[in-house]
């Protein structure tokens, strides 16, 4: 057996070490889905007017859509019809923080150390400022005082609703509309915790940012929504991770991501996706629906994904980039693994809209035991666009004994 072939093995067949069970005591609403809960979310989130608004706006299409069976079947995943009134849609533990990690109840803190995400230390440490989602809240957030004296925000979405409104008002579905798809209009209606981050012009983040996403409850979604603003001339680089017990039920997990970058800004977004994947039978696990987007807004900007595929039972996602600025740039680079029973679909899509724009597509897929792995892309050139340049670059690796993987 050649070596590669040993670590492929290896990574297929390692046991899951984060499938363990955080108790504590939570607050948590009753399964099922209407206009009274998405009005008690907000309530829970005590969001200004505009937000609810939007969430009800979310909410009437998503019902809409739901009422004319238009979840998307199109993807080559297969799964039983989701009963969306048995999700539970908010979940959150009762001792929360107020700004200090002396608050955080022990336990939660104790479940980060056992993910290698070390909350207290980061009171020591430099070089990565973290944001904690448990469920449905954060949880923790680390320096962001320091961030805050070169004028970057780094918080929570809950935080920056109710500090930076006028911020959220502006750039919030201004990538991924609520109306863009069926998953993302139902995140849009009950999106819970995730990060946002805004980078002022000209400014250089000195430390890489990351949030860690950890489902907890059991028959809960993870719905989290995370918005980064790069200014111009300005960087930064992103980078989330994710892990969830291990349960013999699937649990939903569909957030959205939006990417900002003004004139010659640069992101990098990064993911390490380690979501449990159900057991060799194909017995619980994640669904994994996810939309991502980044928009090139400016000239000379540049949006990088860069994606590790480990985890869920299904994956569904294809970060995207809108080159809508002269002369930007997207890229994608995505490692995609599938073993056991695990389903992928995953992808990308640059759509060329100003002069002179590039894109980068390097994507490999890993396909073993009885994994279906596909890939689709998509590279779509506007009339308006003049000389573009786009590199796609895709592989898939067998590894036996049946695994399907698939090119579109």
């Amino acid at each position: 057996m050649s070596e590669t072939a040993k670590a492929i093995e290896a990574l297929t067949t390692r046991e899951y070490r984060y499938g363990f069970v955080t108790p504590v005591d939570a607050d948590t609403i009753p399964p099922g889905l209407d206009e009274d809960v998405v009005r008690l979310i907000s309530v829970k989130k005590n969001e200004p007017p505009f937000m609810l608004d939007w969430r009800l706006r979310a909410y009437r299409h998503w019902a809409s859509l739901e009422r004319a069976e238009a979840e998307p079947r199109w993807a080559n995943v297969s799964y039983p019809p989701i009963d969306y009134q048995k999700v539970v849609y908010y979940s959150a533990p009762k001792r929360k923080t107020a700004g200090s990690l002396d608050e955080v109840d022990p336990e939660i803190l104790r479940t980060f150390e056992k993910l290698g995400i070390p909350l207290e230390e980061q009171k020591r440490l430099s070089g990565v400022a973290v944001d904690a989602v448990f469920d449905s809240v954060s949880v923790a957030t680390t320096f962001q005082d320091k961030l805050a004296e070169l004028g970057i925000i780094f918080c929570s979405f809950s935080e920056a609703v109710h500090k930076h409104p006028a911020l959220v008002e502006r750039y919030l579905g201004s990538v991924v509309p609520y109306t863009d798809n069926f998953f993302a209009s139902l995140n849009s209606a009950v999106f819970s915790d995730g990060s946002f981050c805004y980078v002022p012009k000209g400014v250089r983040c000195p430390m890489e940012l990351s949030t860690y996403f950890r489902i907890n409850t059991a028959g809960s979604g993870q719905f989290e929504r995370t918005l980064i603003i790069a200014d111009k001339g300005s960087y930064v680089s992103y980078l989330e991770g994710c892990t969830a017990p291990m349960r013999d039920e699937h649990q939903l997990h569909a957030a959205v991501v939006e990417l900002v970058a003004l004139e010659g800004a640069t992101i990098k977004y990064s993911t390490v996706q380690n979501w449990y994947a159900g057991d060799r039978e194909g017995r619980g696990g994640i669904y994994n629906f996810v939309t991502k987007r980044g928009k090139c807004v400016g000239p000379r900007s540049r949006i990088s994904w860069t994606q590790v595929e480990t985890g869920s039972a299904i994956t569904w996602k294809y970060p995207s980039v809108l080159l809508q600025g002269d002369e930007s740039v997207g890229e994608f680079y995505s490692v995609a693994l599938t073993a056991n029973r695990q389903q992928a679909d995953t992808g990308t899509k640059m759509i060329h809209l100003g002069k002179n724009t590039r894109s980068t597509i390097i994507s490999k897929g890993i396909s073993a035991g009885h994994g279906n792995n596909t890939y689709r892309g998509l590279v779509k050139v506007l009339p308006r666009e003049t000389t573009p340049s786009a590199t796609p670059c895709c592989s898939a690796i067998a590894a036996a004994p049946t695994p399907s993987p698939t090119s579109r």
